[in-house]
């Protein structure tokens, strides 16, 4: 692992660097890869997790290597028009985030990215591999990908952070991301390891503590929404008093996430009976 500043706090992460016999893979190079990139061995291509700003921000290193990602999330890495659609920001909000990209991110387009699909295998020699399980839900296209001989789960943004489960995004999707959860809590590995806060963990059993913990924010979330509810809101009102963030946390892009999220959770609520429109656009707990 080569940890980010802070253990890897956003917009800093952990990336992994995977050497066999033969091939020698950098997964999700992350702005922390920049300053020691003299230091490392010769990287013969960079596999991302999923395409977000801090997971590529190293990409530009590796100019004269291959990139891969999952087909879904393609787009994405092609050009910034198709990086900005993932996150759906319109207005000052989505100007502002395009010169973020360039500027801290250094987002660099990739025409002829190559994108694997779940259950693809890259081959780095000596008994070395790397596995692909599509987990989509923080994006379309996030993975998490298994190491041998190593036995060691790297997930990605599946990472088991205080803050919960990321769904924010055009991109994202609430229950593809709960069925995610529920698949990699069902893998047994010796390693688990992620882009932010946490690293490495070992054993099933501090896994599992911190992935029940982590999955429980999303329950937390919806709970606290229909608190709320109790009286008619607005989907603007809902936004506006956060569910996500910290209210005093000073985030630019803080309503369409907000507002992207808690929309997902509130037609979930409408589905199970447990909301009701009392009149167009406003909702109120039954």
């Amino acid at each position: 692992m080569l940890f980010g500043e802070r253990g890897g706090k956003y917009p800093q992460g952990n990336s992994l660097l995977v050497r066999g016999a033969d091939e020698t893979v950098i997964v999700d190079p992350s702005l922390g890869v920049i300053p020691r990139r003299a230091r490392l061995p010769r990287v013969d291509r960079v596999l991302n997790s999923h395409c977000h700003e801090d997971h590529v921000a190293g990409n530009h290193l590796f100019p004269d290597v291959p990139w891969h990602l999952h087909e879904a999330d393609l787009p994405g890495i092609r050009s910034l028009e198709g990086f900005l659609g993932i996150f759906g920001y319109e207005g000052a909000v989505g100007s502002d985030w395009a010169r973020a990209l360039a500027l801290q991110f250094h987002f660099t387009p990739r025409a002829d990215a190559l994108g694997f699909r779940d259950g693809d295998v890259f081959e780095l020699g000596g008994g070395v591999r790397i596995r692909v399980i599509h987990t989509p839900g923080h994006t379309r296209g996030h993975c998490a990908f298994w190491v041998e001989p190593d036995q060691l789960l790297y997930l990605g943004d599946i990472d088991l952070s205080s803050f919960g489960p990321y769904y924010g995004d055009a991109w994202s999707d609430l229950e593809d991301f709960e069925r995610s959860l529920e698949l990699v809590g069902k893998i047994e590995a010796r390693w688990y390891a992620t882009f932010h806060h946490i690293g490495v963990l070992e054993g099933r059993a501090a896994f599992r503590e911190r992935l029940a913990r982590f999955a429980a924010v999303i329950g937390s979330r919806e709970e606290r929404l229909l608190a709320y509810l109790s009286e008619p809101h607005d989907l603007a009102e809902i936004a506006a008093h956060r569910f996500v963030y910290r209210p005093a946390d000073p985030v630019p892009f803080a309503e369409p996430v907000e507002r992207r999220s808690m929309a997902q959770h509130l037609a979930r609520l409408l589905r199970q009976g447990r909301v009701r429109e009392v009149e167009a656009g406003l909702f109120v707990a039954c």
